[in-house]
């Protein structure tokens, strides 16, 4: 299966945090995703760009948090994650970037 344009279009960039490392080592990679994507065209959009079996998908919204900058204050924009279980023998090296 091809990467199609709109695919990097659901998947915006891979996460790499300490949880996300965890998450890592039991066969999971953590994408931001855009807010309107779902469960289904996460799955494909990841299996097209990477060529990997996806064997579940489960999605998180992160609401922005309210910061002040220079005394104005201001809204960290909501944030989709999609922590994506893959198949067995299947790996993501994200790493190395889309």
């Amino acid at each position: 299966m091809a990467a199609k344009p709109q695919h990097y279009d659901v998947i915006r960039k891979p996460i790499i945090t300490e949880k996300a490392t965890m998450v890592s080592e039991a066969g999971a990679v953590v994408f931001e995703v855009s807010m309107d994507a779902s469960k289904p065209q996460i799955k494909e959009a990841v299996e097209g760009v990477f060529g990997v079996k996806v064997k579940a998908v489960n999605t998180t919204i992160t609401k922005g948090k309210v910061k002040r900058f220079r005394g104005i204050r201001g809204v960290r924009k909501d944030v989709k994650k999609a922590y994506v279980t893959l198949e067995d023998g299947n790996t993501i090296d994200v790493t190395t970037g889309l």
